[in-house]
């Protein structure tokens, strides 16, 4: 389906209240979501993926509020970080409460969260609530970058797949703001000495 169809948001928003699993186009790549209070698909994404339950799913956020109502705390150098790159490719790591987190995988005590600049995927988050997104690949394989490459990837699996054109930017930087000072988990979109200079 099209993301510039007006029907795509509503489509979209009822596969993921029926706890199904959604294809969306991000301002990185294409993505498999999932809301979070939907743990079975949660589950039913790290198994598509066959991504390791040690690897934590990140969340999209439509606003600033829902990434208030994620995270249990929100230290000073996200709100720093995020004022300045989002919408945008950063992803702030802030501490999340033990039952969200247990289903996200990873640690379980902490949450990635960014704010896309991606217009269909705000409005998606605004509607649907906050959405467990990751890369639509098979853990290790490269990220699709098309919709015909996610409905080869993963057929049956996804229920709906939103096509919105080709999507292969760079993926967000990864900034995990539970520790002081902030530590880089991963540079991309962001240069590091950007967000250095952010925190001075």
């Amino acid at each position: 389906m099209d993301a510039a169809d007006p029907a795509a948001l509503e489509a979209a928003a009822r596969e993921l209240d029926g706890g199904r699993i959604v294809a969306i186009p991000t301002d990185t790549v294409y993505g498999l979501a999932a809301r979070i209070d939907r743990p079975a698909a949660l589950d039913a994404v790290f198994a598509a993926k066959d991504r390791p339950p040690g690897l934590a799913l990140p969340v999209l956020v439509g606003r600033w509020r829902q990434a208030r109502e994620v995270a249990s705390g929100w230290p000073h150098a996200a709100s720093l970080l995020a004022a300045r790159f989002w919408p945008g490719a950063l992803t702030v790591v802030v501490p999340c409460d033990s039952g969200l987190g247990a289903h996200l995988g990873g640690g379980g005590t902490s949450v990635g969260l960014r704010r896309p600049r991606q217009r269909f995927v705000q409005a998606l988050c605004r509607k649907a609530g906050p959405l467990a997104t990751t890369s639509a690949n098979t853990h290790g394989a490269p990220p699709c970058t098309t919709a015909e490459e996610v409905c080869e990837a993963f057929g049956a699996a996804v229920a709906l797949v939103v096509d919105g054109g080709t999507c292969d930017a760079l993926p967000s930087t990864v900034v995990d703001c539970t520790v002081s000072p902030p530590a880089c988990l991963r540079e991309g979109a962001i240069a590091w000495s950007w967000i250095e200079a952010s925190l001075r």
